[in-house]
């Protein structure tokens, strides 16, 4: 029996660079994995596979971009009263060292920095 083969087998080799590259333009104007997998011709699981292998190597972190900028919290004025009393709001905020705070907006500056300060120094 002859066989044939249909089509051009390709195999190709992606730097780590160019993987972080790729990978950086998920989200980005609200691409998907997918949608990212597609422009370059890969699969998902490529993609998540790369995030993976570059987390072990430590070139990947979710946390890669995010900006914290400081907030001066004695610069605050009293906001007026507005007619129905404002709810406080669930926030959460991750730590350099990957762990999360989740705590209500309401919270005191003075004891959410305390608290900042406890868990980054354990």
């Amino acid at each position: 029996m002859l066989g044939e083969v249909l089509g051009v087998e390709r195999r190709r080799r992606w730097s780590d660079d160019e993987k972080l590259e790729i990978l950086l333009e998920v989200g980005v104007g609200g691409a998907s994995v997918t949608q990212v997998a597609q422009r370059y011709e890969l699969t998902r699981s490529q993609i998540y596979g790369w995030r993976r292998d570059l987390r072990k190597k430590g070139l990947w972190s979710p946390d890669r971009g995010a900006v914290f900028l400081p907030v001066d919290f004695g610069a605050m004025s009293e906001p007026a009263q507005s007619p129905t009393p404002s709810r406080p709001v669930l926030v959460e905020l991750r730590l350099a060292n990957g762990r999360c705070l989740r705590f209500d907006s309401s919270m005191d500056g003075e004891a959410l920095t305390r608290l900042i300060r406890a868990v980054d120094a354990a």
